[in-house]
């Protein structure tokens, strides 16, 4: 089922060789494998960044096509090495340390095998305990985008629902509000995409023009509240303004039109940063 597409994401930057080691490996094993970046300047050590950029990505790749996910802060320890088969019959090389999470919840998991280090590691690196991107996964990716393994090849199979997953914000609703979290930004502009997706948003029969109560906590401290127009893209607002919008992931983003929202109020991502969009009564 494999395709010979390989995709890697890591947080390794291109500042030096890391990365270039990892196309060599692969190009190693298959000098025609067809070898993509996703993006190699995930937040160091930031798991949930590094998941969510999979989500981000993944549907607009054909099937058979295998994903390499190395943001592996417990490299060397006892966390697991897997592959993973998509709903969509796709397959994702990572650790499990929940890079898997928005995967599992927003597009599903078929099965998940645990990479076999005996045979699917490269030839004496076994004493090599920190470089697991190049040694085991794109190792492993490559022959596994080559088709020189199968999926059952990678290793012995491992339950789906045991995987780790990383702690996911529900959307709670009350009466004329809603609230969620900014789950990641949209990284060069500077625009906020939350963990509320448009049919959740639409609980507050929202109206392109409108104009909503969006306030913003970290933790419990208050960093930001104001009345912010609902609409279709940036331009519907001035330049300056800022503007409530639906992404491209069919989440509800905040913006300001030419500007960065993130760094005109100092807002970070995560579980901690609550978001709430509160429809104006007249």
């Amino acid at each position: 089922m494999s395709n010979n597409l390989l995709v890697l994401q890591s947080d390794f930057g291109l500042v030096d060789g890391a990365v270039s080691a990892m196309i060599g490996v692969a190009k190693v094993e298959s000098s025609t494998l067809d070898i993509h970046h996703l993006t190699h300047e995930i937040t160091p050590y930031n798991i949930f960044e590094g998941g969510y950029r999979l989500f981000q990505t993944i549907n607009y790749w054909p099937e058979g096509t295998t994903f390499v996910s190395v943001v592996d802060p417990g490299v060397g320890s006892s966390r697991k090495s897997v592959v993973a088969l998509t709903a969509t019959n796709q397959y994702i090389v990572t650790p499990d340390n929940g890079t898997l999470s928005f995967i599992k919840k927003h597009v599903g998991i078929q099965a998940v095998r645990e990479i076999s280090e005996v045979v699917n590691r490269r030839k004496d690196t076994e004493h090599s305990y920190t470089f697991h991107g190049r040694d085991v996964y794109a190792y492993t990716g490559a022959k596994l985008a080559s088709g020189h393994i199968s999926f059952e090849e990678v290793g012995p199979e491992l339950p789906v629902e045991g995987i780790v997953e990383l702690q996911v914000v529900d959307t709670v609703f009350e009466e004329n509000l809603v609230r969620g979290a900014v789950d990641i930004l949209d990284v060069r502009f500077g625009s906020l995409w939350t963990s509320i997706t448009r049919e959740e948003f639409t609980a507050l029969k929202p109206e392109f023009g409108q104009r909503f109560e969006v306030t913003i906590y970290n933790n419990d401290m208050l960093v930001y509240q104001n009345q912010v127009t609902y609409g279709k893209s940036f331009a519907d607002v001035r330049i300056g303004q800022p503007i409530l919008y639906i992404n491209s992931l069919y989440r509800v983003g905040l913006a300001i039109n030419q500007g960065s929202f993130a760094k005109a109020y100092n807002v970070g991502v995560g579980a901690q940063w609550h978001i709430e969009i509160k429809r104006i009564e007249n």
